[in-house]
């Protein structure tokens, strides 16, 4: 999963990424509107967590012109700005959750992560696939009651085709969903990046479809 941190003092932006990242996110960070607009625009993120209070092009014109064109990306706004009013202007932009300055770092995650659970139709913080859970919250993943060790990536994975299942996923989705922005991988990395996580989750559990991409398993056969 994705994520974008749009926050303009560099201090929190990184604070905010580096906790992101601990629970299983590529965080990138953007610490102007327009930076934050053009990668919005061009980033296929799973998630927003967006400043009001930013150089070049505010928070809230930079929110309104993405939903008037569509972008429907879960969006967290941070700020300073807590009286009801602010919080009716961010809403009423196309927010989908707000969150006051100052505030805990875990909160942030957790709302994050919430959203992107809702995004994809998940009530539960805890994802099944079969015998294979994913704990959006703990960032942890079991199967048949027993925790698999993985790296950063190999949870990312894990965790999008969990949140998507059973939906195909193409292998240039899963580059733009798994990869920070920056890096090039190639398709191939991605079939390598499958081969180790089957190895630690079940071979089965992952299913290749020829020509389309990949799936989990959304129940044990």
């Amino acid at each position: 999963m994705r994520v974008l941190v749009v926050e303009d003092e560099p201090e929190l932006a990184e604070k905010l990424a580096r906790a992101l990242a601990a629970r299983g996110f590529a965080a990138d960070v953007a610490h102007d509107g327009e930076r934050a607009d053009f990668l919005g625009r061009s980033e296929p993120y799973d998630a927003v967590v967006l400043d009001l209070g930013l150089p070049r092009l505010d928070g809230l014109s930079l929110l309104r012109g993405w939903r008037g064109d569509g972008i429907a990306v879960p969006v967290l706004i941070l700020t300073a700005r807590g009286r009801w009013s602010d919080k009716q202007a961010g809403f009423t932009a196309g927010a989908d959750d707000y969150l006051v300055k100052p505030f805990e770092l875990g909160e942030a995650v957790l709302r994050v992560q919430a959203l992107v659970r809702r995004s994809r139709g998940h009530a539960s913080p805890e994802i099944a696939c079969g015998a294979l859970r994913l704990d959006t919250h703990r960032g942890e993943v079991t199967v048949d009651g027993e925790p698999v060790a993985l790296t950063a990536q190999e949870y990312r994975l894990v965790s999008y085709l969990a949140h998507e299942a059973p939906r195909i996923v193409s292998r240039s989705e899963l580059l733009d969903h798994v990869y920070e922005r920056g890096l090039d991988p190639d398709s191939n990395v991605v079939d390598a990046l499958i081969v180790r996580v089957r190895r630690k989750i079940g071979a089965a559990r992952i299913e290749t479809v020829r020509g389309r991409g990949f799936r989990m398993r959304a129940a044990d056969a």
